[in-house]
């Protein structure tokens, strides 16, 4: 077990802190930087998967993901076509981007011209850039020219954040993200990932720019992501949990020995979830470990004979009430995240040799 957990989870809790700062001060340049521009609004970032949910399936290589909402420029508005559940489900919910009248503003204030009733040839004398131009594909809001724009934008303003003494940025290949490289003057990396996102309605569930595994998926295409409800769930359990909680370090044990095998990280992340709102908080103590180990070790099997493991965000009674869901998840059916294991024999037996040999 030592061998398994060598980095502490302090150590990976002062990183995040640091990531976090990093991106905070480059927000902040940038926001004041696009003050007046027709370009997104930028809020702050929000800290999501493992590294900043408080265990890692890896020491090395740690990559520290956030996800920035982004709120519609002065005089636009976003519509999320969300469609069907199974619509959102398939990557297919979009975002539409319209423009809106600022006459009154430009009487009283004066500082920009109203795109909706002022004439084309005086609107080309503005020289600020159109948002719907520069990062929209037939008024939709598009991924890669979203991710394009950012990335170009923080190489140009990185100058202007504090810590660029301290730090090199380097912007690494991404079609979909920002991905971030940064290195102290002792050569020590942090690699981050900036996810941009637009909230549904008030709740914890986003559409991101979040890559998916479709190929034929259009650039104007936003995945439905969990990841700030999921960040927020295990913000609550460690408010609830005892000082001397386990439940981290079970979770970081089980996602590194599955490494080389078929089972994936977010399915075991799916069974702690789902055993934190069914085993007492209490029960997670350092004294419980193996008990814990035997439980999800037994869930997962469990899972396997059945070829079901409900996903932790549909049709959970038990899902705690200060996570905020849209009324289609609210409403929605249970939704297995095994399913392919149902249509594929081969797949099936494979997975349970491989839970075997775990």
């Amino acid at each position: 077990f030592a061998e398994r957990t060598r980095w502490s989870l302090h150590e990976l809790h002062c990183q995040s802190k640091l990531v976090l700062v990093l991106v905070d001060n480059l927000l902040h340049v940038c926001r004041r930087k696009l003050s007046k521009s027709f370009f997104p609004v930028l809020e702050p970032a929000i800290g999501v998967g493992s590294a900043f949910e408080g265990w890692s399936p890896q020491e090395d290589n740690t990559v520290y993901r956030l996800l920035v909402p982004l709120k519609p420029p002065h005089a636009h508005t976003f519509h999320l076509e969300i469609g069907t559940m199974a619509q959102m489900l398939g990557s297919k919910s979009r975002i539409r981007v319209e423009g809106g009248c600022t006459c009154m503003r430009e009487q009283m204030v004066g500082d920009m011209q109203c795109f909706l009733h002022h004439a084309e040839a005086k609107l080309r004398t503005n020289k600020k850039p159109r948002f719907v131009h520069h990062l929209c594909t037939s008024s939709y809001l598009d991924v890669k020219k979203t991710a394009c724009w950012f990335q170009n934008f923080v190489k140009s303003v990185w100058a202007l954040v504090p810590q660029s003494c301290r730090y090199d940025m380097k912007v690494l290949p991404s079609s979909h993200s920002c991905k971030l490289q940064f290195t102290d003057y002792s050569g020590r990396t942090l690699t981050t990932e900036i996810m941009f996102g637009v909230q549904l309605g008030l709740s914890d569930i986003f559409l991101s720019s979040q890559a998916t595994e479709a190929f034929d998926t259009p650039s104007t295409s936003w995945t439905l992501s969990y990841a700030v409800a999921e960040a927020k769930f295990f913000w609550l359990m460690a408010r609830q949990a005892p000082h001397d909680s386990f439940h981290l370090k079970c979770l970081q044990l089980c996602t590194r020995i599955l490494v080389g095998t078929g089972f994936s990280t977010y399915t075991l992340k799916t069974v702690a979830m789902h055993l934190l709102t069914t085993t007492p908080v209490a029960g997670w103590r350092r004294r419980d470990f193996h008990l814990r180990l035997d439980d999800i070790m037994w869930y997962l099997r469990c899972c396997l004979e059945k070829k079901c493991l409900s996903h932790f965000f549909f049709g959970n009674e038990k899902l705690p009430k200060e996570i905020i869901l849209p009324p289609a998840l609210q409403t929605a059916q249970p939704l297995n995240l095994l399913r392919h294991l149902e249509q594929d024999p081969a797949a099936h037996e494979q997975a349970m040799n491989e839970f075997k040999e775990l």
